[in-house]
């Protein structure tokens, strides 16, 4: 099926690809339906992803894996939480960040959202956002200068 997005014009929908919030996200939870789009060179894998709601053309964000900046991220799911999203094994979980414009006096650059991550079931394509009640995620660095 073809939907027009404001980000992309208009795109092709495989309806085994949406991606399904059945909360919503936080803030816009009458939007549940998504799907992933990523513009990439020939060659490279995608950095981050654009989250293109199918229930607001206007709506959209910029998500990315935790990985791609450099940390590993970990959480804990209620067992409601793993029975909304029908998560079996946690393997079949991936955990992406939404960035956001981050504007200071001095610089204008992205931030990640640390305290609601998004868990995508990639089995069932149903996902839910995490609201951390805590601001200590198991969070784990790791060297990102290059060898010289």
């Amino acid at each position: 099926m073809k939907f027009d997005t404001f980000l992309f014009g208009s795109v092709e929908v495989n309806p085994e690809q949406i991606i399904e919030f059945p909360q919503g996200l936080i803030n816009f939870e009458s939007n549940r339906r998504f799907m992933l789009i990523h513009e990439t060179a020939p060659g490279q894998e995608p950095v981050s992803f654009t989250l293109q709601s199918l229930d607001d053309k206007t709506l959209a964000f910029q998500i990315i894996d935790p990985a791609a900046l450099g940390f590993t991220y970990e959480l804990e799911l209620t067992d409601a939480e793993s029975q909304l999203i029908k998560l079996d094994k946690p393997e079949d979980a991936a955990v992406l960040l939404v960035l956001f414009k981050q504007e200071d006096s001095t610089a204008i650059g992205l931030g990640a959202n640390l305290r609601a991550p998004l868990v995508l079931n990639a089995k069932t394509r149903l996902g839910l956002q995490k609201l951390m009640t805590t601001t200590r995620p198991n969070v784990t660095l790791s060297n990102l200068s290059s060898a010289t």
